[in-house]
């Protein structure tokens, strides 16, 4: 487990995560990890979103996952290695 800030699209039912594609997060999706779970929690109020992960390099979706992180937290700095995990949600639990 480890701390990530995440985009959640819910008219694709996608959570994106962007990392290097050396990172342990993306190394664990590639090496067949068959499920993910990405949380946030406020207070008394959380949220988990839990799915199948897959890792991208498509340069469109890699794009698509940086523009919506720079809109919920700040424009991420240059990295050429970056990829995007993408976890298709299938289950969604919370409280608050």
């Amino acid at each position: 487990m480890v701390a990530v800030g995440f985009t959640w699209d819910p008219d694709t039912g996608l959570a994106r995560v962007i990392t290097s594609a050396s990172s342990r997060k993306a190394r664990h999706v590639q090496a067949g990890s068959p499920r993910a779970v990405v949380a946030q929690v406020d207070g008394r109020r959380w949220l988990a979103l839990e799915g199948v992960p897959t890792v991208s390099t498509d340069p469109e979706r890699v794009a698509e996952a940086v523009r919506r992180y720079a809109s919920r937290y700040r424009q991420p700095g240059d990295n050429p290695s970056r990829v995007v995990i993408e976890v298709a949600v299938d289950r969604v639990l919370g409280h608050g």
